[in-house]
């Protein structure tokens, strides 16, 4: 499979030190060949407002769903807050899936990663995929990664340096540009 792939990052954390946020760069130093990459940062969205998207939605907005549109496969670190997503992750899939006749995110698919403490994430992810039915993402099953004790497998300036979890994050993205290339070609799944 010789094709290339556009993949959209998107961390779940607004914060500047974030775990997720880092596993998201490492995964751009472990890009299998034919596998683009950009990283958005969802700190300039507004908190989705009905009456705001009726008036227009804002520039930052369609930015946003623009670049969505333009992906072929999204990558979403999500940390855990309170047993799910965060509110800054579920706010820009709120904004992405308005209207939902045109939303970009129908039909693309997804990758999921966590890294956090003790359960790394895990209900945060089972949640995201429940997000994804409603939405029509199609995320890919296996392999999951979830990175329990992420303090213990970052160094002091956000490297990931745990090599088991470095190898685990490059079968993820392997396969997310195997089942990328599988719904585009309209291979059985």
């Amino acid at each position: 499979m010789s094709e290339t792939i556009h993949v959209l990052g998107i961390s779940g954390s607004l914060r500047k030190s974030s775990y997720n946020t880092a596993l998201l760069r490492a995964a751009e130093e472990l890009l299998p060949q034919g596998v683009t990459w950009e990283l958005y940062d969802l700190s300039p969205l507004p908190i989705y407002n009905a009456d705001v998207e009726a008036a227009g939605a804002p520039e930052s907005v369609l930015h946003f769903k623009s670049r969505i549109a333009a992906a072929d496969a999204l990558l979403i670190a999500t940390p855990e807050y309170n047993y799910s997503v965060s509110g800054a992750l579920k706010n820009a899939i709120d904004w992405a899936s308005r209207p939902p006749q045109t939303t970009p995110l129908n039909g693309k698919p997804l990758a999921i990663m966590s890294a956090g403490g003790s359960m790394g994430g895990l209900r945060a992810q089972y949640h995201l995929r429940q997000i994804a039915v409603f939405t029509n993402m199609l995320p890919l099953n296996k392999p999951e990664l979830i990175v329990q004790a992420a303090p213990q497998k970052f160094d002091a300036n956000g490297k990931l340096v745990d090599e088991e979890t470095r190898q685990r994050l490059r079968e993820l993205l392997d396969a997310l540009k195997t089942w990328t290339l599988r719904l585009r070609n309209g291979m059985r799944v």
